[in-house]
């Protein structure tokens, strides 16, 4: 307190200090005085006010204290006058234990007596819920079972909460209920053959399978009832719970397999898997357009029947596409089945029909075969489809061959060229496979395009090899092919349409993709084919030509050339004019081909060394005679529609110049600029025209040759070779005497 007043005094003294530190302040002290007087005395009369209310307070607490110990003395006095009474009541209590068994033993005989007569009536029950069972009355033989059961599960319930649930009155319990287990399974047969029969029977009787339905629901019920039972599991009555729910959906799977799905042997199915898989697709949407019409009607809509119907459809299908791809399935089989499931079977013509949407949604149960099934699939088509390619272009080709030997020309078309139906047969088929394909899918497409190019590229080594065996066999007997040149004529002009079809092929129906690409080697197996039938039409020019050209150079050539070089001319004529039975460009190339063979002959010819000119006037003449031949050669091929800026004439006109070059001095300078020009000339060849001449001195000849070795020429790009071709044989050596002198 005094702590406090010391305080108070500190904060008075400093409040006064704030409010009178000017003298003309204490003008207002005695207001100040009054007013603080006031206030202490206000303070001071709430303070004895509370005191005064605390004490009340306290006084009527103690009172209340006082009245509850006196109420507590008179309990504690009435509780020990009860315990007395009590203990001295007891042994009239225990003759009260004799009553209450009796009252039990009361309430069991009253309650068998309740249960006797429909005990005495379960045999009647029975034999009439069969009756109801046989004329399919079946809620109402159900509502029997049902209290035949309640009756069954009270009994039991009954001996439990007594005590009596031993094993000899559970054996005696069953053996008068048995007959209610029999009639159950009557009951399932009943509902289980409806079940499978389901989509038949709500199209014929609904209500039949409206009450099955029903029914089931009911069990479903009673089950959940007692499973919620806070009783142990064991002491479920006898066939509980019966789950019908979901017997229901197995039976209607096993119905579903059994009609559409049961395993079919392949030597049965066969080649019917095309109808079989159209007879699936057909039953199918059938039943679902009943299940979705009528069934839906007919159950819960807790069941989704309809969304039910197509899960079992969908996984029976799969299995069954299982047990179909276990059998050895053909080339065609395998597609029907791929084309069915990957297109048939998610298509508005099944799953995705318009009047099954939206509620069928098959997206969401996956695809009726795996991505790596598919791909098998696919592999396992693109294999069988690859051998019978291979079989069928090898079998084209085995009749092409034996067609070759024929005595009557190959056909002609509208342009008169010879033509046989093997481009038709190898496009056409190859065109059908890859059309089949991309019904599929365009990875198939695309498989199948890089597989066909292959067998086309093996078709066309198997084609090259039977050209090969036709020359031969010709050459051993001319008379054996009679219309060789014909058939020669023929492949060329189908090696040219398989050549100008090909890109066509592989770019139809394929705007969706990159155009397969040809590869390289399918066009050098093609110009090989067709490079080679050419050398074989040239070949057989060149049998008739080899002995014109024999007689060239000769005295009787340059006197007098022009019978000889009218044969050489008719030859090629004959034979060049049957080149116009070819498409363009292939006539061109054969006129440049025989052109070149022609001049490479006549050079050739020229520098055999059959002839060495004797002085300046055979040289003459020879070069004379050259400049003819080349201009009759013009003139034949200028006729035969080769241009004149397309031969190679004119290295004969340039070789002549060396023949008849007088002045020696500058023949090394005329080699030299004739080496410019063809630069695949080589010492060989200026040796053996230097000796047509026959006037070439060795010096001469060596510096001729000095100087060409010291200027080596390299072949421009592109250059078309002119002497590379033509083989001369080597001068001997001036020392030797004679062939068979030398060692």
């Amino acid at each position: 307190m005094g702590k406090a007043e010391k305080l108070a005094r500190g904060a008075a003294l400093k409040w006064a200090s704030g409010v009178f530190y000017r003298a003309n302040k204490l003008e207002g002290l005695e207001q100040y005085r009054v007013r603080e007087m006031q206030r202490n005395s206000s303070i001071q009369s709430r303070i004895k006010s509370t005191v005064q209310s605390y004490l009340e307070g306290v006084s009527m607490g103690l009172e209340q204290l006082h009245s509850a110990i006196t109420d507590i003395l008179q309990v504690q006095k009435e509780l020990g006058s009860v315990r007395q009474d009590l203990t001295s009541s007891v042994s009239s209590f225990q003759t009260l234990q004799r009553i209450q068994e009796m009252v039990v033993e009361h309430a069991q005989l009253s309650s068998v007596v309740q249960t006797l007569p429909k005990l005495f009536s379960v045999h009647r029950l029975l034999s009439e819920t069969f009756e109801l069972l046989q004329n399919k009355h079946l809620l109402e033989a159900h509502t029997r079972l049902m209290d035949l059961e309640n009756l069954r599960d009270d009994i039991l319930s009954q001996l439990h909460n007594h005590n009596l649930l031993s094993p000899l009155h559970l054996a005696s319990l069953e053996s008068y209920f048995g007959g209610l287990l029999e009639l159950n399974d009557a009951l399932a047969q009943h509902l289980w053959h409806i079940v499978g029969h389901s989509t038949k029977l709500v199209s014929e009787d609904p209500a039949l399978f409206v009450s099955a339905v029903r029914i089931i629901e009911r069990e479903e019920n009673i089950d959940g009832a007692l499973l919620l039972r806070t009783q142990p599991p064991d002491l479920l009555p006898p066939g509980r719970p019966k789950c019908w729910r979901q017997k229901f959906f197995r039976v209607i799977q096993d119905s579903i397999v059994a009609a559409h799905f049961q395993a079919v042997p392949s030597s049965t199915l066969g080649r019917h898997l095309t109808r079989h898989l159209a007879s699936l697709q057909s039953n199918i949407l059938a039943e679902l357009h009943i299940v979705k019409d009528l069934m839906v009607q007919c159950c819960p809509p807790h069941y989704n029947i309809l969304m039910a119907f197509t899960t079992m459809y969908h996984q029976s299908l799969a299995k069954h596409l299982d047990h179909i791809l276990t059998w050895d399935l053909d080339k065609q089989e395998i597609f029907a089945l791929l084309h069915w499931a990957v297109h048939v079977y998610p298509s508005s013509e099944m799953m995705a029909h318009p009047d099954l949407l939206p509620e069928v949604d098959t997206s969401v149960l996956g695809p009726l075969l795996p991505l790596e099934r598919i791909k098998y699939l696919e592999e396992t088509y693109l294999e069988k489809v690859q051998a019978s390619i291979a079989e069928w272009m090898q079998k084209t080709l085995e009749m092409e061959f034996k067609e070759w030997f024929s005595e009557e020309e190959p056909e002609s078309d509208y342009q008169g060229c010879f033509q046989t139906s093997l481009p038709n047969i190898i496009m056409k088929m190859l065109d059908e496979n890859i059309r089949v394909a991309s019904i599929i899918s365009d990875t198939l497409r695309e498989k199948m395009c890089n597989m066909t190019l292959k067998e086309l590229e093996i078709f066309l080594g198997s084609l090259y090899e039977d050209l090969v065996k036709f020359g031969m066999e010709h050459q051993q007997e001319p008379t054996a092919s009679k219309c060789y040149a014909p058939y020669l004529l023929s492949t060329l002009n189908n090696c040219l349409a398989l050549s100008t079809s090909i890109p066509a092929l592989y770019t139809d129906g394929a705007s969706s993709l990159e155009p397969t690409k040809v590869p390289p080697s399918l066009d050098i197996a093609l110009e090989k084919a067709q490079k080679k039938a050419c050398r074989m039409l040239l070949e057989e020019m060149l049998v008739d030509l080899k002995p014109l050209f024999i007689q060239l150079p000769s005295r009787q050539w340059l006197s007098d050339g022009t019978q000889l070089m009218s044969s050489i001319c008719e030859v090629i004529d004959k034979h060049a004019n049957r080149f116009c039975r070819t498409q363009e460009p292939l006539s061109t190339y054969l006129l440049s081909e025989t052109e070149h063979l022609v001049r490479s002959q006549y050079l050739r010819a020229l520098l055999q060394k059959r002839m060495v000119c004797r002085h300046s006037e055979e040289r003459r003449q020879m070069a004379r005679r050259m400049l003819q031949d080349a201009s009759q050669f013009k003139e034949l091929f200028c006729n035969l529609g080769l241009k004149e800026n397309k031969q190679t004439f004119k290295v004969i006109a340039d070789l002549q110049e060396l023949i008849c070059l007088k002045d020696h001095s500058i023949l090394s300078l005329e080699v030299l600029g004739f080496v410019l020009k063809y630069p695949d000339v080589s010492d060989d060849h200026i040796s053996m025209l230097l000796d047509l001449r026959g006037d070439i001195s060795k010096e001469v000849r060596n510096n001729v040759l000095e100087i060409m070795a010291q200027n080596p020429q390299v072949l421009p790009e592109n250059y078309e070779h002119v002497f590379s071709h033509i083989l001369v044989s080597p001068p001997e050596p001036l020392f030797c005497l004679g062939k068979s002198k030398c060692a």
